[in-house]
């Protein structure tokens, strides 16, 4: 057993500070055990979320020596224990108490995206028939645990606060998984241009580095969508054809 101490930020939207706690830590734990630990000893009303500390609910999101990562999934042997590590709430969203931030943000965003709207059975049996091809395709993406780790790291919402014109890598993967569902109909290509914007993100990957589920954000989700933007709405010969057509 040896000893460690953890910076944590303390307060609410209204101000707070970073308190010290040095707690015992031991092989194989991880920060969400050192915070359990002082709540449990040294600051009973310390708020934190969690749930599962599995790495699978995405609860207990906050940044841990300045970088976005779940709490559950941190071993504290990955970290320099020879100084104070930090723990502090997400940035991008607004803060409750303690480790705690309002990220219901999100979930209004979720219902402003078109939902899935499947074109009709191909089938006497009522089914469809689909190649394994189109299903591997938008698997990865449906990986997400809606930590929204990849929204706090992207600069537009962080450090731009646009949350008002973007909806976030995490959204963009949900949209990617249904424009890339090959039984979907609906079209979100200018919703993605001029209520979403896609254009803003510029392709940094850092939501792609902090994602626990690895899922390849940039490569596979926002980068294609921008490309069936440009496409769609900017590409010359599809709007000679669309002229022709009309």
């Amino acid at each position: 057993m040896s000893s460690a101490t953890f910076r944590i930020w303390r307060g609410n939207a209204d101000g707070g500070a970073f308190e010290d706690y040095t707690t015992e830590v031991s092989e194989g734990m991880v920060v969400l055990d050192a915070v359990h630990q002082i709540q449990a000893e040294k600051a009973n009303d310390l708020a934190v979320r969690w749930n599962c500390k599995a790495g699978k609910c995405g609860s207990c999101s906050a940044e841990v020596n300045g970088n976005p990562k779940l709490m559950c999934m941190t071993r504290l042997n990955s970290l320099p224990l020879d100084q104070p590590v930090t723990i502090e709430p997400m940035q991008t969203f607004p803060l409750i108490r303690d480790l705690v931030t309002d990220v219901s943000w999100n979930y209004e965003v979720k219902k402003r995206i078109k939902q899935f709207a499947p074109r009709a059975p191909d089938a006497p049996d009522g089914s469809w028939r689909v190649e394994q091809y189109d299903v591997e395709r938008v698997q990865e993406f449906r990986k997400c645990i809606e930590c929204f780790l990849c929204q706090d790291v992207c600069h537009v919402l962080r450090d731009h606060r646009l949350h008002d014109k973007f909806i976030g890598p995490r959204y963009f993967v949900y949209t990617a998984a249904l424009e890339m569902q090959v039984l979907d109909t609906a079209d979100r290509v200018n919703d993605l241009a001029n209520e979403h914007g896609v254009g803003y993100c510029n392709i940094t990957k850092c939501c792609t580095k902090v994602c626990p589920e690895e899922i390849t954000i940039t490569d596979n989700a926002i980068i294609p969508l921008k490309e069936r933007v440009v496409d769609e709405m900017y590409d010359p010969l599809t709007k000679m054809l669309r002229m022709f057509r009309g």
